[in-house]
């Protein structure tokens, strides 16, 4: 054991298979979820604990002495009061029971996950809220927010074809004796993962890589319904006649709504609409009017899309000069059908399985999904049903981003810590990727990107 971890709202074990791939060792994980707890527990070998409120508070802290905390926790609106901008602001939101952990046991590192919206503006309350509570409590971290995600590294350091953006909180405990430094640290530097990868060479049959569907049970689970199947065949056909009718046109780049396919003098638009939807609802009956004959023969080739869903009315076409639908991944969005081309997925979502395989016209499997989060072809979702499984997947974090954000902090503050010479030796003697860790379970650093020697030369470097 090289250093120590906790794992907080651990859902199914992402920051644990970083961490341990890493050279830490789990001594506490808390998730309130009990069938995402199951899986953890199942793969990991940690029974996480329940509600942190009843975990860490004023009177109880059952969360034992750790090196480094990690978690993807739940943004809740604070309170305003006063606008102190402190950690009583903090009070009956989750980040306060984590700010209590780390007040107590004081962790080396501190490593927050949470979804891009919440350094938008709408949460800039919250966030300065944040990053203020964790310099209070003697930490240096950036006000700036720290975006990564998957597709963006490369395949040999991590990366996977998710398209995935991320906020991550870098954190780390400056000791009483250290030498004082900026208030703005500046955020980790991870340029020499993403450096030299360009995101379009993904390729989601090499890279992921898809599996080969043979069984008749497997098919029937992933293949799409008939009707999922009619809408895109209707979405297909508009694609290739449009290519063949105009072949010197480009299919539109913003999203094409046929309930809005008026001719322009007939278009009324509300005063009171956003300038988004006008400049669509306009874009769409100027794409009307200039190829009415078309869209009207194929909207009466498919019955005038009788019977799809609002939803499925709307088309968003962003694969380029891609022939076809065949040779995209489509997502089926409450505003649409998406059709990228098929390098890298969307981002997966804890809500629904949505992304689709448009030239085998199936879901991606569970074990694909698990995959794009960089989880090992060994993880185990025991007996539960597919939606299960993909929506514990849409919440977790994905293992690459994480196991090369955290080596990126420890460079950042590698002078803050030249006292603990083990969790410095560990991460940042570590293999490229955490793939070959979690293949075998076992730390193998002969791959390692930063040697002791190269530390030790950074430190004296440092002074």
């Amino acid at each position: 054991m090289s250093f120590t971890f906790i794992d907080l709202f651990a859902g199914i074990g992402g920051f644990h298979g970083a961490l341990t791939a890493l050279g830490g060792e789990c001594v506490f994980a808390s998730e309130i979820d009990s069938d995402a707890a199951r899986v953890y527990l199942r793969n990991w070998g940690i029974k996480p604990e329940g509600d942190i409120t009843n975990i860490a508070n004023e009177s109880i802290m059952k969360v034992p002495p750790h090196d480094v905390l990690v978690g993807g926790f739940p943004c809740q609106p604070f309170s305003k009061s006063g606008k102190q901008l402190g950690m009583d602001e903090t009070r009956g939101t989750l980040f306060w029971n984590i700010a209590q952990i780390i007040k107590i046991r004081k962790p080396k590192l501190v490593l927050l996950e949470n979804v891009r919206n919440i350094a938008g503006p709408r949460h800039k309350h919250e966030w300065e809220v944040i990053i203020n509570t964790l310099r209070d409590l003697g930490y240096r971290v950036s006000m700036n927010p720290f975006v990564v995600s998957p597709h963006r590294l490369h395949p040999l350091k991590g990366g996977t074809p998710q398209s995935r953006e991320r906020v991550f909180i870098c954190a780390t405990l400056e000791p009483k004796t250290a030498t004082k430094f900026a208030i703005e640290p500046g955020i980790p530097d991870i340029e020499s993962v993403t450096s030299n990868w360009d995101i379009k060479k993904w390729k989601l049959q090499r890279d992921l890589p898809l599996e080969s569907i043979r069984s008749k049970k497997l098919k029937e689970s992933y293949q799409l319904s008939s009707q999922e199947n009619l809408w895109l065949d209707a979405w297909d056909d508009f694609v290739v006649s449009f290519r063949k009718t105009f072949p010197t046109e480009k299919l539109p780049g913003f999203p094409i709504w046929v309930d809005s396919w008026v001719p322009r003098k007939n278009l009324v638009l509300d005063p009171k609409l956003p300038d988004w939807k006008r400049t669509f609802l306009t874009k769409n009956s100027d794409f009307f009017d200039s190829h009415k004959k078309f869209l009207k023969s194929w909207l009466n080739t498919w019955n005038n899309l009788e019977g799809f869903p609002q939803s499925r009315r709307k088309f968003e076409w962003q694969a380029q000069d891609l022939p076809s639908i065949a040779e995209t991944i489509v997502h089926l969005r409450p505003s649409g059908i998406r059709c990228k081309p098929a390098n890298y997925a969307p981002a997966l979502v804890a809500i629904t399985q949505t992304s689709i395989l448009g030239k085998s016209r199936r879901k991606l499997t569970v074990r694909e999904a698990a995959r794009l989060q960089g989880f090992p072809d060994w993880f185990d979702f025991l007996d539960q049903a597919s939606g299960q499984s993909y929506k514990q997947l849409g919440n977790a974090v994905n293992i690459g981003v994480v196991y090369n954000v955290i080596k990126a902090q420890v460079l950042r503050d590698i002078a803050l810590l030249e006292k603990h010479d083990q969790l410095i030796q560990s991460i940042l003697t570590s293999p490229l990727s955490p793939t070959d860790h979690l293949k075998s379970f076992t730390n193998n650093s002969s791959s390692a990107q930063i040697t002791p020697k190269t530390i030790l030369t950074v430190l004296k470097n440092l002074g």
